[in-house]
């Protein structure tokens, strides 16, 4: 019988419940201070992870601290400090438009609104909702690759593509709980819930989740793929 739309809410809620349990303390994992910081170092995640991100931008914003000084960095300089996120050339290139254009129509300061962000070089709805979310406290759904693909096995949506699944979600919970969902969706993506081989097994979502057994359901097995948050 096909879950009804009364059931789907309740079971995504559940769902939101049994994460907030497994990760109280989820949050952002892109180090930052402020907007400019948040906003460059998502830029910078692109194809790669926070952890790498996260090795390159103290010495990325002290020698880069405000949006001026960004727009004005070294292109040699500024690549050879972000090679090791991957593309970098491309990146320097996004991260030297970014900086000019929010020095030249925002007077170097990140704008809090999600039509203003998105006519940035280099930020897509994506990159812009991180930013309102973590910087400004602006509700919304963040669909990077681990909250589409778990929305996908919870039976939240049935599509891929990211203007869907944001508003798909979005529609299964109030907007006071948008933010605390991003994080622990991702953050379950991480630990437990891999594109491949998800621990299923070692899942306490187990119950609630229409793709349990994708991945292994032995609990020993299971355990193996777990893997724990960074120090």
């Amino acid at each position: 019988m096909a879950e009804s739309r009364t059931a789907l809410v309740r079971r995504a809620r559940a769902i939101h419940h049994e994460l907030g349990e497994l990760y109280p303390d989820a949050h952002c994992e892109l180090d930052h201070a402020n907007a400019l910081q948040l906003l460059v170092a998502t830029v910078l995640s692109a194809q790669s992870t926070d952890r790498r991100v996260n090795t390159v931008t103290p010495l990325l914003f002290a020698r880069y601290p405000d949006a001026a000084a960004l727009a004005a960095a070294d292109r040699a300089e500024l690549e050879e400090l972000i090679t090791p996120t991957g593309f970098f050339r491309a990146k320097t290139e996004a991260l030297l438009k970014l900086g000019a254009a929010l020095v030249e129509r925002y007077g170097g300061e990140v704008p809090g609104t999600l039509e203003e962000l998105v006519t940035l070089p280099g930020v897509g709805r994506k990159t812009a909702n991180v930013v309102l979310t973590d910087a400004f406290g602006v509700p919304g759904i963040t669909t990077d690759t681990h909250l589409i693909r778990l929305s996908r096995r919870f039976g939240w949506t049935q599509s891929d593509k990211p203007p869907q699944v944001e508003a798909d979600v979005g529609a299964l919970f109030p907007t006071s709980d948008w933010i605390s969902l991003n994080h622990r969706v991702i953050w379950h993506g991480r630990r437990r819930c891999h594109a491949r081989r998800p621990a299923c097994g070692a899942c306490p979502l187990a119950p609630l989740c229409p793709a349990y057994g994708e991945g292994p359901t032995d609990p020993a097995v299971a355990a193996k793929l777990v893997r724990e948050p960074r120090g």
